[in-house]
């Protein structure tokens, strides 16, 4: 360090005008900007601290320790600023710099400064004063950790020379060019202060070029502007597809809506009527897709729980999907796991959405092979972990197209995939209804050898049963009697309506097309049983006019709303804003039968829906949930002695209803189990491991059916120990495993003799 302190108090002011512009004008905040913001004002401590040196070298005899602290902390700055310098050159040159790089570099130069202060540094005086500059340990050892750091900025040069040409890299040449003629200069004249000088120089080259806040605002606008564009253009071929697919369906229902005008007979009526019902499903599931994404993108769609019959809802997913399966002669199979709990409380709304989902798309993008539907769980406690995985033997989807499986408005493989339907919306859907509820899903795929999805969801375990009503009565309502008053602002929808109550021999029907003709009617004193109102009209929705039915003295006429904003969960907005009950356009039969009877005569009926409506009922309008306590009305000497002797009978009449079912179920139990034992010791004889697992595995679910849990848990170890091959485990535990199910045996024998 020598005497002359010229470069940097020239460069002072030039870095304090750097950092007030810099500060002033303002800039956008991200890595590269604020690890620049770091290297300028480390320069302007450095330069301070460089001027400083000079007295320090002055004092030196004086105040040693003082003059010491002095002349090594600009070392250590020499090193933070290549530091930093080199950190940001890493940044602009890598997408990321991971955290853990971060905290290991930094614990390093915190070693390094620390090493700086420890070694001795020299002072050299020549000249009367007149030339005084340090070495010594220290000096040289910051030269070393400098001289590292320059080699790291070669390297992520080399490393990105496809590059050299960008002009992000200007300041690494000058730092390359002013570097050596400083070491050169500094070597020959020792007195001369340039380093802290130079960099001065490239913090304001870095300012005028890569960090000037206009280019870096010209860049980052750049950068929004390419993203909308993709997302502009996502949403126009977003777009171009959802009107071809309305279009398709709308057509359908134009044309058949013609032949049935101009049909010579009633038969040829009928069949393009089916035809019109088929394209109007497909219509509703298209505009139901919309409504979802748009639900979720406005962050209103809730998850909405209930308690479900599992069994059920799978088994109908897999027969609703079947005839898909076998228009295409797909080898279509599925396993619903045994051990899977009745009862569970969860969005089953959700989880019919994300099965049917996967299973469709399936069935559309595979063209010949299998699909595989299978549904298995992992129980702890009262928590339920469902594992659904659809597989199959389709087109899979290429490693890069991925990530774009998930994305909105957007579907892989559109050259391959142009003649199948689809609004790019399924997946995305799928993916955010199992985040809400907290669940995750994983793809395997092999491009050209199909794809496997799995979903993992955690469900809540009701210790309940859930029964069918044995009450199947369809079409049992009569309107005879009723007066009823429709209230929707759209003719079409007016006698849609009416011609379906005009089914069940509903006469007397009034119909008006505002809310305001609606309170005029109650204003002129007309009575009705019932209203059913429309929400969504010009000028006072239903709720609005609601409120001022509510407002009048006496009045109790029950009101259900009538409306196409059918997403899950506005049932229960629409009860909470007091209507009586709730209708979704456009009406099914079924739930205008259950809702009628429900609000005129305050009673619920199973209406004998199709199987593609009653997979929803069946857990919600047409079961009832009763608790175990109620459900023995057989037999109950006989259960308390099953129970007596170790028998889970909570679990086997969770799973089978009743002791009726129970003791139906044992009888085949019983009839096969001796012949089972003996063909799994003949599996294990031969060390057929693979057939050992599969048979065990059976034995364990049947009897997880019985409540034989103490034996299920055995079985259930041998599994796993047989999937991995380890006879050595099943030989010396086999033993184990036929003493626990003769002592089952003994007691159900015994049992059966009893009874």
């Amino acid at each position: 360090m020598g005497s002359g302190i010229f470069f940097p108090v020239c460069a002072l002011p030039i870095s304090l005008i750097i950092i007030i512009t810099f500060h002033v004008k303002g800039y956008i905040s991200s890595e590269e900007t604020k690890l620049y913001n770091r290297l300028i004002i480390a320069n302007l401590i450095g330069l301070v601290i460089e001027i400083m040196c000079s007295y320090a070298c002055e004092i030196y005899t004086k105040n040693y320790i003082l003059s010491t602290f002095i002349l090594k902390s600009y070392l250590v700055y020499l090193i933070v600023w290549t530091a930093l310098f080199t950190t940001y050159i890493f940044r602009i040159s890598a997408d990321k710099v991971h955290n853990v790089f971060k905290m290991i570099h930094l614990l390093i130069l915190i070693i390094v400064n620390g090493i700086i202060y420890i070694l001795p540094i020299n002072v050299v005086i020549k000249n009367n004063f007149q030339i005084h500059y340090t070495n010594g340990p220290s000096v040289d050892f910051a030269y070393l950790v400098s001289f590292v750091y320059v080699i790291v900025i070669l390297l992520i040069l080399l490393k990105n020379i496809k590059n050299i040409r960008n002009k992000k890299y200007l300041p690494v040449f000058l730092f390359f060019i002013i570097g050596t003629i400083s070491i050169v200069v500094q070597k020959n004249y020792p007195q001369f202060l340039l380093f802290t000088y130079f960099e001065t120089i490239i913090c304001l080259c870095m300012y005028f070029t890569i960090e000037n806040p206009d280019v870096k605002m010209i860049e980052q606008l750049e950068i929004a502007k390419n993203s909308a564009d993709k997302a502009n253009r996502a949403k126009t071929d977003f777009l171009s597809s959802m009107s071809h697919e309305i279009r398709t369906p709308l057509n359908a229902i134009v044309g058949f809506s013609d032949c049935i005008t101009e049909a010579k007979d009633l038969d040829e009526a009928k069949e393009n009527a089916k035809d019109i019902v088929n394209a109007s499903e497909t219509l509703l599931e298209i505009v139901n897709g919309i409504l979802d994404i748009s639900k979720i993108e406005a962050g209103k769609l809730e998850i909405v729980n209930s308690t479900y019959n599992a069994h059920e809802l799978f088994e109908e997913l897999a027969k609703l999907i079947k005839p898909k399966m076998d228009d295409k002669a797909l080898d279509f199979k599925y396993y619903i796991a045994p051990d899977l709990p009745n009862v569970l409380y969860g969005d089953h709304a959700s989880i019919k959405k994300i099965v049917t989902n996967l299973l469709s798309n399936a069935s559309k993008y595979t063209d010949k092979g299998f699909v595989n539907y299978e549904v298995n769980c992992i129980r702890s406690n009262d928590t339920c972990k469902l594992i659904i995985s659809v597989e199959d033997s389709g087109r899979g989807i290429k490693k890069e197209s991925v990530d774009k499986l998930f994305n909105k408005f957007q579907r892989v493989d559109e050259d391959r995939n142009t003649t199948i339907e689809g609004t790019g919306l399924g997946l995305a859907i799928t993916k955010q209804l199992i985040e809400l509820m907290g669940g995750k899903i994983i793809v395997h795929t092999v491009y050209g050898e199909g794809s496997k999805f799995t979903v993992m969801l955690d469900q809540k375990i009701e210790k309940a049963v859930v029964r069918e009503k044995v009450n199947t009565v369809s079409d049992n309502l009569d309107l005879s009697n009723s007066k009823i008053l429709i209230v929707d602002d759209n003719e079409l929808n007016l006698k849609v309506a009416t011609k379906l109550l005009g089914r069940y021999n509903a006469t007397d029907i009034d119909c008006v097309e505002s809310g305001f003709e609606c309170l005029d009617k109650i204003n002129s004193g007309n009575k009705y049983d019932v209203i059913l109102l429309d929400d969504m009209m010009p000028k006072m929705s239903g709720v609005e006019t609601l409120k001022k039915l509510k407002e009048k003295d006496g009045f109790n006429i029950p009101v259900v709303a009538l409306t196409a904003n059918a997403i899950t969960g506005m049932k229960e907005k629409y009860l909470s804003q007091g209507f009586n009950d709730y209708l979704a356009k456009p009406i099914e039969k079924n739930d205008l039968i259950t809702v009628m009877n429900r609000v005129l005569n305050n009673n619920e009926v199973n209406t004998g829906a199709t199987i593609s409506n009653s997979i929803s009922k069946l857990v919600s309008d047409e079961t009832e949930v009763l608790d175990e306590e109620n459900n023995n009305n057989s037999s109950f000497d006989g259960e308390k002695y099953l129970r007596d002797n170790g028998i889970d009978m909570d679990k086997a009449l969770e799973l089978l209803g009743d002791m009726e079912m129970y003791n139906d179920t044992l009888d085949d139990y019983l009839s096969e189990v001796d012949s089972k034992l003996e063909e799994l010791k003949k599996y294990k004889e031969s060390n057929d491991m693979e057939n050992y697992a599969i048979l065990v595995h059976s034995m364990k679910s049947d009897a997880k059916y019985l409540g034989f849990m103490d034996f299920a848990d055995i079985a259930y170890q041998h599994e796993l120990k047989s999937k991995d091959n380890d006879s050595e485990f099943v030989n010396d535990n086999f033993e184990k495993l036929e003493e626990e199910l003769n002592k089952v045996l003994k007691i159900v024998k015994e049992y059966k003799e009893k009874i």
